[in-house]
């Protein structure tokens, strides 16, 4: 699984502006002792991908009940969780094809139940200002965060490495979980429906990004074109991110 801190930086990646850029060297710097002694003790990536789902679907739960403090706390552990699994592949040596899939598809499921479980509280929640229209930011939210992976994926089968975009899964559990663990849903859940928004918006213009990345560089990509080298994700949930 594939986030945890609280300042941004800037970091030009390709043609758009990557956020996190600045917390990439501090943050693996300060898990790299977990990662140790989880190696030494034994646990498997796979293990840590289970746990970190477990917990973002907890997380979706506690969005569902109203519970957006919490809910925010459990995503960010969730985002923890999805970088330290890459880290102990890799570093253990346990890197292997199933464990790619596995992770990346989980991962799905998680960007999935999250944004659900926050459009059950606009549904039910009482005193939801505008209900409708956050319901409705939530179901593009859900599809236009699965079209961002998609796109990256689909463009990795041609030989492209596409990680452009302003919004990939780090970005999106930092400052949904942030600003959930530190705001709440704000008065007439205002808080949480502008992150909703802004948040499905980004993940839109990712889209558009990495479309028009694939559109500027297919054609120079022959058949026999090298695969693309594949490097660590900075922070970007990680390890695997997209």
């Amino acid at each position: 699984m594939t986030g945890g801190a609280f300042v941004l930086g800037l970091q030009r990646t390709d043609t758009s502006v990557k956020l996190l850029g600045g917390l990439e060297k501090p943050f693996y710097a300060t898990v790299n002792p977990l990662v140790e002694r989880l190696i030494r003790a034994g646990v498997r990536p796979n293990t840590i991908t289970t746990i970190g789902t477990g917990l973002v679907l907890v997380s979706a739960l506690a969005y569902a009940e109203g519970q957006v403090r919490l809910g925010g706390l459990l995503l960010l552990l969730s985002g923890v969780a999805d970088t330290l699994d890459g880290q102990v592949a890799r570093a253990g040596a346990m890197v292997s094809k199933f464990g790619a899939f596995y992770d990346s598809t989980l991962d799905r499921v998680g960007d999935g139940a999250t944004f659900i479980g926050i459009g059950v509280f606009f549904l039910t929640a009482p005193d939801v200002g505008h209900r409708v229209p956050a319901i409705i930011a939530c179901m593009v939210a859900i599809l236009s965060s699965l079209l961002v992976s998609y796109a990256r994926a689909r463009a990795e089968g041609l030989g492209l490495d596409c990680k452009v975009g302003i919004a990939q899964r780090a970005e999106r559990i930092l400052l949904l979980g942030v600003f959930s663990l530190l705001v709440g849903a704000g008065p007439g859940a205002i808080v949480l429906e502008v992150l909703v928004a802004l948040l499905a918006a980004a993940s839109v213009v990712t889209v558009v990004q990495r479309f028009v990345y694939v559109y500027r560089h297919a054609d120079g990509v022959g058949s026999e074109a090298p695969t693309p080298k594949v490097e660590p994700a900075a922070l970007d949930t990680l390890a695997k991110g997209r």
